[in-house]
């Protein structure tokens, strides 16, 4: 069993940055593959990132890629994201993931209670 919980969110005008971070914990957070998703009002939850355990291997959404960074520190069972040059479209509650296997867009375990992201244009 893991638990996560998210921090770092918060209001930021557009062109800034943020970093949230996921501290996790429970066993064995070294081998999960950790994600964070985002939902939008009136929208579905989507994949944002995602990091395998070694930290060796990310994966961005399209909408993201160059702006955001996902990184882990397994020693300290967490796992970041660093969003730059923010756009009142990544306006969402964040949320941090979990699974055993490989990273996937979905068929996520273990979910954080989220947290708030709001872009001021």
């Amino acid at each position: 069993q893991v638990q996560l919980v998210e921090s770092g969110g918060g209001l930021v005008q557009a062109g800034g940055s943020l970093r949230l971070s996921c501290t996790a914990t429970g066993r064995a957070f070294s081998s999960y593959t950790m994600a964070w998703f985002r939902q939008a009002p009136g929208k579905e939850r989507e994949f944002v990132a995602g990091i395998i355990w070694t930290g060796g291997s990310t994966y961005y959404a399209d909408s993201v890629k160059g702006r955001f960074t996902i990184s882990r520190v397994n020693a300290k069972n967490t796992v970041y994201l660093q969003m730059n040059s923010l756009k009142p479209e990544d306006t969402a509650v964040y949320y941090c993931a979990a699974r055993t296997g490989v990273l996937s867009l979905n068929n996520y375990d273990y979910w954080g209670q989220g947290t708030q992201v709001t872009v001021s244009s």
